[in-house]
């Protein structure tokens, strides 16, 4: 049946053509067999001997043809049947999602531009746009209110459910009493709570920068529903929100965080051990308020916005942060860190890691009088490098680390009592070859009862923190600052230690997942589509099939969670 009645256009020509020159049939009875008329057999024939016929394909490599979009090319039509409704690229795009034909709003546009539609002029006037066949229309978003769940959808589908999961470790921490904490302004008609969440889903989407929320105002109903709101604030509404909040802001709830993180697992305040680093986040503008930092990813010193974080070593999680950093006041913040610490859990760190560059010899001086134990490193003056090399053999001793890895036994000297040149005090000092470096490492500290084995672990522990500050950078684009810094980065440096906090607890929600960054569990969890069902006293959320299903399925995930910000209503998880 395949070759007697082809359902392809060219396999149809070719087999007309063959049976009219193989076969010796006639026009007439060629066009019979395979559907043509007479004429329009005569025709093809024609055609074929002019040569203006291509009935095979060339030869190429496989997958899409060069320049070929298929999914621009499947929503075309629909595309432009929206258009012609006077609808926007944003409500276009919205509209393809919800549809199943997803089609980001930049392509959306290359489509309009490609059939000729001009733009849709953005005021109420019904008059024609530069294409005449798109009526003008007003094409202002949708303004922000408080959800009324009693006027929301019963029924609503979103590419973003997994989003909600995040829900009952934010109501375990109890949001809104850190926000009071934090004393956050809000509006009669945003609320404080959800001024935060709305920035926070920014963050826990991937959406690279505040200018972007656009993409999740009409799209994404599971991002208002997790703010508490019909829809998101527009981009400059939040930019104006971040710079109503201060440092003391962000400093009263992370210290309210702290302490939440403390009683729920993800933070340790038997052991007290921290991990101290800063991060320039670079700035592509011309403002001559930002001073110029190192910048390791581009390996000079450029206009940036220097931040500071601070990890727990035990859970490996971000318990504090400060971008309301200077370089007059940037060798403190290791004291100003362990003030917070002490506010929070009412006595200083027990020990702090810290690089050599963290702070200076003074400062290490103050944390020794507090009793606070430090670890860092110590620069290799020229008469420390000429000490080094008069040390032989003998001088160092073989460890070995609990660690894999072909340099997990480093040679060791250790010395005691050593004096440093602004330190009032004296020193324990480490000096060690083969770490995998060329030159060797000197570590300095004011402990003397840790034996050298566990001072060297420590340190090598440290590392974790610069891959911790890698993934969020990724995950939560902390180094996403547009040309004009458009958020208070105070304000968003702080969310993304709460954002850190909320994917560890999910992760450890996860069997299997204990180790994964939190970028894994945006896209396979968080980005999963489904819906949300809405009741007078409950809300469902129906998460579609995946290949990460069966992994929730054995989730610790609650059964019911009751939603302060949704008029206390319960949140239930469905798995399909």
């Amino acid at each position: 049946m395949w070759f007697t009645v082809p359902e392809q256009v060219n396999h149809r020509r070719y087999e007309a053509l063959r049976a009219y020159f193989v076969d010796g049939l006639t026009h007439a009875q060629a066009g019979e067999r395979f559907g043509y008329t007479r004429w329009a057999m005569v025709n093809l024939v024609r055609e074929y001997r002019a040569g203006k016929l291509d009935l095979f394909a060339a030869a190429r490599k496989p997958g899409p043809a060069p320049g070929v979009a298929p999914a621009k090319d499947r929503a075309r039509a629909r595309v432009i049947e929206l258009r012609r409704q006077g609808l926007s690229t944003y409500e276009i795009s919205a509209h393809l999602g919800v549809e199943g034909t997803p089609l980001n709003r930049t392509s959306v546009g290359e489509v309009l531009a490609e059939e000729g539609f001009g733009r849709l002029l953005r005021r109420p006037d019904p008059v024609a746009s530069t294409c005449p066949a798109t009526p003008g229309r007003d094409t202002h978003l949708p303004r922000t209110t408080k959800l009324d769940l009693a006027a929301w959808p019963h029924t609503v589908e979103t590419g973003k459910a997994g989003l909600l999961l995040l829900l009952p470790d934010l109501v375990g921490i109890d949001l809104p009493k850190l926000v009071r904490q934090g004393e956050y302004p809000g509006t009669r008609v945003v609320p404080a709570v959800s001024w935060l969440l709305s920035l926070l889903a920014l963050k826990l989407t991937r959406t690279r920068r505040v200018s972007h929320v656009d993409d999740l105002l009409l799209a994404d109903p599971a991002a208002s529903l997790f703010a508490g709101l019909t829809t998101l604030p527009k981009k400059s509404a939040l930019t104006d929100y971040s710079y109503r909040t201060s440092h003391d802001n962000q400093r009263a709830f992370l210290a309210a965080l702290d302490t939440a993180m403390i009683d729920g697992g993800l933070a340790t305040n038997s052991d007290a051990i921290f991990d101290l680093d800063f991060h320039a986040v670079m700035h592509w503008g011309a403002d001559p308020v930002l001073e110029k930092h190192y910048v390791p990813t581009r390996s000079q010193r450029a206009r940036s916005v220097l931040t500071f974080f601070a990890q727990d070593t035990g859970t490996h999680n971000l318990v504090y942060a400060n971008a309301d950093i200077s370089k007059s006041t940037q060798a403190r913040e290791a004291i100003a860190f362990c003030d917070h610490w002490k506010a929070v859990s009412g006595a200083d760190p027990h020990m702090l890691i810290m690089d050599q560059k963290v702070t200076t010899q003074p400062v290490l001086g103050e944390l020794n009088a507090r009793g606070v134990k430090f670890l860092t490193l110590r620069m290799r003056s020229p008469a420390l490098v000429k000490q080094i090399n008069t040390l032989t053999s003998k001088d160092f001793k073989t460890i070995t680390l609990d660690r894999p890895g072909k340099f997990n036994r480093p040679k060791v000297h250790e010395s005691t009592g050593v004096r440093l040149t602004s330190y009032p005090a004296t020193v324990r000092q480490l000096i060690l070859t083969g770490l995998g470096r060329d030159a060797p490492t000197v570590i300095i500290t004011n402990d003397d009862d840790l034996p050298a084995k566990a001072l060297i672990e420590h340190y090598a522990r440290r590392m974790t923190i610069e891959q911790r500050l890698a993934e969020i950078i990724q995950a939560f684009h902390a180094d996403a600052l547009s040309s004009t810094v458009n958020l208070n980065v105070d304000l968003d440096i702080m969310l993304c230690v709460l954002a850190q906090a909320l994917i560890a607890a999910l992760r450890a929600r996860l069997p299997g997942y204990a180790g994964v960054t939190p970028d894994v569990i945006q896209r396979r969890f968080l980005e999963t589509p489904g819906t949300i069902i809405t009741t007078n006293k409950a809300i469902t959320v129906r998460l579609n099939r995946r290949a990460y299903a069966p992994v929730l399925r054995q989730a610790d995930l609650p059964t019911d969670t009751t939603v302060p910000w949704w008029g206390n209503r319960t949140l239930r998880y469905e798995i399909a």
